[in-house]
Formats: C-alpha cells, structure tokens, sequence
C-alpha cells in the first residue's frame, strides 16, 4: 500500500525508460541484457498494461517484488526460532523497506527490486534447506543462485549467507552442502562474468563436494548431488538463450545485438563498459568506504534533509538507527543464532564487500571541498549497488526497536512503530507523485521529439537524453517518424551497424571500422542524413563544442538545434539562429508546469526542468534579453 500510494505514475530517468521500452518490445537493453527480467516485466505488464498505464503496471511490479520481499523476510525471521517475537519480525521488516534506496527502487521500473525479491527468495530457500536432510531444497536454493545471471548479477551478493545457511546444523557444520551451493556459487559468477576458468572452478567444487559426500552416503548419492546441483544451474542459465532467441528478430530496443555466439558473450560479460578490476583501486579504500557511509545517512531520514549535503536532523536519525540495528543484532543473536549468521554476513558483503568488489571511483557528491578539482567521480550515485547492506540494516534495526520496547514495558505494537518511523522520515524525499517530477522524464522524451521536424535525425547524448524518448516512441507512439541517434554508443560497433541497418545513415566502412573519436561517425551520420534529404537535430543535452563539430549554421526551439542547410558557415563560426515560433509553441505547453522541483539527491530531475524551460528562453532571446547563466545551460554558446 506504500509503495502503490508514493508509485511513479510513469516513466522516471536513467534506466527505466529503457526497461520499459524493452519491455513493451519483448527487446534487450543494456548489457548485460537482463533477459529474465525483461520476460517477466512483459508478462506482468501483458496482464496490467491493460488496466492502467503501462509505466504504471511496470512500477507496480517493482513494488509488488519489494514487499514480497519483506514478506520473505518477515517469514524468515519470525520461523527461525520459538524465541523470536513474531512482532520484531514485522518491525524488521517493514524498517527494512523503508529504508529510502529500497523504496526508491520499489515505486520505479528498475531491476533492482526484482534482484531484492531474488535475493531473499535464495534465503528463505536456503533456511528451508537448512532444515530438511534431503536435496530438493538445496537444489532449488542452487536454481535462484544461478537465476541471477538472467535476471542481474546484484542478487549474487545474498549467496554467501545462503551458504552459510545450509552449511549450518545443530550437532556442527555440514561441510558437503556448503561446498555444494559454494560450487554452484562460483560456477554462477563464471557464467555472469563469461569466465571460463571461474565456471570450470565452480564445476571442481562441486565434484569435490560429490566425493566428499559419496565418502560418507555412497558414490552414487554424491554423484547425484552434485549432478543435481549442475543441472539446476544449467536450467537457470538456460534463461539467457532469450537474448540470442530474440535479437534473431531485430526488436527495437536491442542493445548489443546478440545475434551469434561472439556478441552474445559479449553482452552477458559487459564488455561493452569498461568494468573496474579489483586492482588498482580507483580510489583509496577510505573514500570508497566514505561513499558507504554517506549514502547509509540516506537511509532512513532522508525527508530531513533531501540533498547531498548532511543535516543534522537526518544524522541524529541515522545515529539512531544505527544504535538499533547494533542493539537489534545482538537481540537476534541471542534469539537465533542460525538466521543471525546469515545476517551478518549479508550485511558484510552488501557494504565492504560490495565496495571492495565494484572498487568504484568517488561518488559525484563526495569531496567537495576536499578532493582536488581533477578527480574522477561516478556518473551517478551508486547507492542502489549496496541495497543489500541497506536491507540487512534495516532488518536488524527494525528487530531492534520492538525488542527495546518490550523490554522497556511497552507493547510490541510501540516497537512496530519505532521501526516504521523512517516511513514518515522518507516519505516526503522519496514519493514519486510530486509534480512537476512525475511526469517530468516523459515529458522531456515527448516534447524533444516534437522538437524535431518530420522525418528529422535527432542526435542525443547519455541515458536521460535518450531513454525517455526510446519509451516515448515504443510505448506512447510519440514520433516514430524522427530517428534517434546516442552519440555516446558510436564506439560499439554493434551500434554503428544498427544505425547503417535501420536507415542507412552510416557506410559500410565504418561499421568495420571505429574512426576512433565519435565524431567523425558522427559527421557521417550528418551528410548520410543531408544526402536523404532528412532534417538534422541535435538535443540541447549535447554540449556546445560537440554540436559545432557538426555543422555551423543552427536553428534552435530550446529544445533542439536543426542544421541550416543554407548557412553552411563557410567562415568557421557557428551561427545559432532563434526559431521564435516553434519556441513559442514549445513554451506554452510548459506553462504552469515549470515550477521549482524539490530538493533531490539525484539532481537529474531539477537538471532536465531547466532545460525545458529553454524554449522560454528562446522567445526571451529574440526580445534581445540575454542571460549569460541560461545561454551556458541551453547550450546557445
């Protein structure tokens, strides 16, 4: 009911509109293709698309995963041990999914939540496992390990406390069921990272566990426990067949083009980015930890102080959530010690190891002041990469506050309370409904394309530039006459043959080749665009020398600069001439909806409201008016 009443009504930036996009299509997104979740957001969204918006019905699905997964944690914790109270149960888990990165991923179409539900789905597998002497559960724990290669590697991070799980029995450690998942762990993480010798690695130890086994039940039985814990893994592999299945019929949305084996290996493995090894680090382990903690003070205050810069409100709330979570692990350790291992070692691996396994650059809000001008951040707040961590601190933290209150003499029902208050501290930060946010992405997507003439090349640049427009034109059907073109994606060659295989807008040659700077690729696209007689636009996201590189002469709305075919710039200086009428047009759809966006973590938002008021700024132009601050933002100069 929380997640429904804070839901995004529809598209929201960075990689939902893709998601959606690709689900609608049946289609591929990004690397590593995610063909798990992308076959269930279309089921889901067969059935509920029909009933409300279909970026709705998308959310929703992510809302539903989320509290399945407090619901499996709730499970989980209260059948551990007679002495859990049931109520610190509920408290932990309703603690847990308010935290402000799980709720966020709840209430939009992204991965993550789906990832949560896998994760705690692997637990409460593996707590059954722990339980029952025979194979089927374990087996089944060792399908949802290997699940998370279809549907997204995050969910992997749950696997060593489900090892340690069903590694565990009252008379001692049961060695061959740990080796058993651990194998099928590691053969998991070969098959995500395309890695042979890892894969073949994940295949010894669980031949190792089949002779250890068979040394005590006989050959056979260890033989067939091993075999039975490959095949459940080669069942949940099989899932990723979807991506060469259905590149073979060209979808949409098909990023990577996994159409033979080459480029189906490459997309599961992500070499299209340029992923970090663990070593060199690329930042000191301080700073990377700083980066943890600075998006924990997120977590459960984040409406006392909804920007990157510390409160005090949020810190004094933070504090005392942490102070419950340590009070909360110790209460469950003397309640059950069994689930409380597994905790502990959730939350290892969701914060260090996490951090020590992405070794991540700096955050983009990290160090102000105190890095040097010259360091390298992260494109975005990566704070969605340790929901797991998150997510055990909540569990713990929530355990904590009902146990405090019956301790103190209070009815349980004071504790549940305690444990829900991050609800009321976050809801304000983290609802999607608040305009002019929640139709702020499909907005931008819609009106870029009306932006650009008909029939016109529209070239754009990065995820918030180009998602929401892929959504725009695959799920509402806005302008599927204007093709668009994502400048950062020219160095792949699978994009450059897309683009010489769907409108022809690039020779043979540089499909075979990579000129080696993306605009040079992107000059072709130009004169390929010009020679079909096809309008040229660029988005004003593109920044100003890029777009000069293009062309000379421009004609811009505030939205889009179009190519002047008859002010060629022979003199080498751009021109960017004001279109007074379509900026008009463009404006008056933005009246009364340009209002100030509140106060974000995630300046995207804020960012792209801005230039959406660029088309205003244009007629203001044409008056003469100048601004030096908003010619920088529109990109005018």
């Amino acid at each position: 009911m929380v997640y429904g009443a804070t839901l995004a009504p529809g598209v929201t930036f960075w990689d939902a509109g893709e998601f959606i996009a690709a689900a609608h299509a049946l289609g591929i997104p990004h690397p590593p293709g995610t063909p798990l979740f992308v076959l269930l957001l279309h089921s889901w969204a067969s059935v509920f698309g029909h009933v409300m918006p279909y970026a709705a019905a998308t959310n929703l699905f992510s809302a539903v995963c989320t509290a399945g997964a407090a619901g499996l944690a709730a499970w989980m914790l209260a059948a551990g041990a007679a002495a859990v109270p049931p109520a610190a149960a509920v408290g932990a888990a309703l603690c847990a999914g308010a935290m402000s990165t799980v709720w966020l991923n709840a209430t939009e179409t992204e991965v993550y939540a789906a990832s949560l539900l896998l994760a705690m789905a692997t637990l409460a597998a593996a707590w059954r496992a722990s339980r029952e002497p025979g194979l089927r559960w374990l087996a089944l724990t060792a399908y949802l390990v290997a699940l998370a290669v279809p549907l997204h590697l995050s969910a992997l991070v749950a696997t060593p406390a489900a090892i340690v799980l069903v590694a565990q029995r009252d008379d001692g450690v049961d060695v061959e069921r740990g080796l058993l998942l651990a194998g099928a762990w590691v053969l998991a993480m070969g098959a995500g990272r395309v890695s042979v010798p890892l894969a073949v690695v994940g295949l010894l130890i669980l031949a190792a566990a089949g002779v250890v086994l068979g040394g005590r039940q006989g050959a056979a039985r260890g033989a067939g426990a091993a075999s039975a814990m490959a095949a459940a893994c080669a069942v949940a592999l099989s899932a990723v067949a979807f991506l060469f299945v259905r590149a073979g019929f060209d979808p949409s949305i098909n990023q990577g083009n996994p159409a033979h084996w080459g480029a189906l290996l490459d997309v599961v493995a992500r070499r299209q980015y340029d992923v970090a090894p663990l070593w060199p680090r690329q930042a000191p382990a301080w700073l990377q930890l700083a980066n943890v903690g600075q998006w924990a003070d997120w977590q459960v205050g984040l409406g006392l102080g909804a920007t990157v810069l510390p409160s005090v409100g949020r810190t004094a709330a933070t504090v005392v959530f942490l102070a419950l979570g340590v009070y909360g692990g110790a209460a469950h350790r003397r309640d059950d010690r069994r689930s409380w291992r597994a905790l502990l070692t959730l939350l290892a691996c969701g914060t260090v190891g996490v951090a020590v396994y992405l070794n991540l650059k700096a955050g983009p809000s990290l160090g102000a002041g105190v890095l040097p001008a010259s360091a390298v951040h992260e494109a975005r707040e990566r704070d969605y990469f340790f929901v797991l961590g998150f997510w055990a601190w909540g569990l713990w933290a929530g355990y904590g506050a009902v146990v405090l209150a019956r301790r103190l003499g209070a009815h349980a029902a004071a504790g549940v309370a305690l444990a829900a208050l991050p609800l009321l501290l976050n809801w304000r930060a983290v609802t999607r409904r608040h305009q002019p946010e929640a139709r702020l992405a499909a907005r931008w997507g819609t009106e870029l394309l009306e932006a650009t003439p008909p029939r016109g090349v529209l070239l754009v640049a990065g995820d918030n530039d180009t998602y929401p427009l892929w959504y725009a034109q695959e799920v509402l059907g806005v302008r599927r006459d204007v093709r668009v073109v994502t400048l950062p994606l020219m160095p792949a060659g699978w994009y450059r043959a897309e683009l010489r295989r769907r409108g022809d807008l690039l020779p043979e040659s540089a499909v075979r080749e990579w000129l080696g700077d993306g605009v040079s690729e992107a000059r072709l696209v130009v004169s390929r665009a010009q020679a079909e007689g096809r309008p040229l636009a660029v988005s004003v996201y593109v920044e100003g020398a890029e777009r000069a590189a293009l062309g000379r002469g421009w004609i811009t709305n505030g939205l889009a600069f179009v190519l002047d075919t008859t002010d060629v710039g022979r003199d080498g200086v751009e021109r960017v001439a004001f279109d007074t009428v379509a900026a008009a047009r463009l404006a008056s759809k933005a009246a009364g909806v340009l209002g100030g966006t509140r106060p974000s973590i995630d300046p995207a938002d804020g960012y792209f409201q801005a230039l959406l008021g660029c088309p205003g700024y244009v007629l203001k132009r044409g008056r003469g008016e100048r601004s030096a601050s908003l010619d920088s933002l529109c990109n005018f100069r």
